[in-house]
């Protein structure tokens, strides 16, 4: 084999190797001649006029992208550190490259900078407790913002709060307390309903004086049957009303 021949062989390898792209399902090619884009191609086989020719990929899955903690000064002066996750993909390939430097360094830096602003306009328990609020509102704001780089961001969740040590203890102490108020409220109630009871069945034993007896006697059969030594119990009026009444008569007969 000639020598030019090989250099023939050695080119061709060469302009095939810097001409011929694939990309994958997911993958789109932003493709400039000369610094102008031409077109947005793929997925699948791409040939490229070399040194004429550059393409830039981009990746249309949906990306997860962790915010990193961020400090924060609620609403009541009590600051924290959030972080968060973002799904965002890329919609619009040529807007990705075109139109923003870097499309994932900007959406990082654009969900850190409203994620500090967004926390920043809630109360503490408010962030506690609406989280998915909170989560709606950034996924707004980020949304709207990175349109025009051909970007959706499709959700937001904040992962994680760290609170302060002296405000761990604050809460604790609160929801100690609030244990504490449910407790009394639920026993007063039970109290409350136990009097209830009481009085209806009074009002009952009133109407049947003979439901009384058996219930003295009820009880005296409880505590005969404890293991005490000394049983000491009150006796009602009622068992000598039969002879109280019997004394009277022969008292008014005599």
């Amino acid at each position: 084999m000639s020598m030019p021949l090989i250099v023939l062989i050695v080119l061709v390898v060469m302009f095939l190797a810097s001409a011929i792209r694939i990309l994958n399902e997911y993958e789109r090619g932003v493709i400039f001649r000369l610094g102008r884009v031409i077109d947005t191609k793929g997925p699948g086989l791409i040939i490229l006029i070399p040194v004429v020719d550059r393409m830039v990929k981009v990746d249309m899955r949906t990306i997860t992208m962790d915010v990193p903690p961020q400090d924060v000064i609620t609403r009541d002066n009590v600051s924290i550190k959030v972080n968060a996750v973002v799904y965002f993909r890329v919609m619009d390939a040529n807007a990705a490259v075109i139109d923003v430097e870097n499309y994932l360094y900007a959406t990082s830096q654009l969900a850190q900078t409203t994620l500090r602003s967004v926390c920043g306009q809630f109360e503490l328990d408010e962030i506690l407790s609406q989280r998915e609020k909170i989560n709606l509102q950034l996924q707004e704001i980020l949304d709207r913002s990175t349109d025009s780089w051909g970007i959706k961001v499709s959700h937001v969740e904040v992962k994680q709060i760290d609170l302060p040590e002296e405000m761990k203890r604050a809460i604790a102490k609160q929801a100690e307390a609030e244990r504490e108020r449910r407790a009394k409220v639920i026993n007063a109630e039970g109290e409350f309903q136990a009097a209830q009871k009481l009085i209806e069945a009074a009002a009952l034993m009133e109407t049947q004086p003979m439901s009384l007896q058996l219930r003295y006697l009820q009880t005296l059969n409880q505590i005969a049957a404890e293991n005490n030594s000394t049983i000491a119990f009150p006796i009602p009026i009622d068992i000598f009303k039969p002879f109280l009444k019997l004394a009277e008569k022969l008292a008014e007969k005599t």
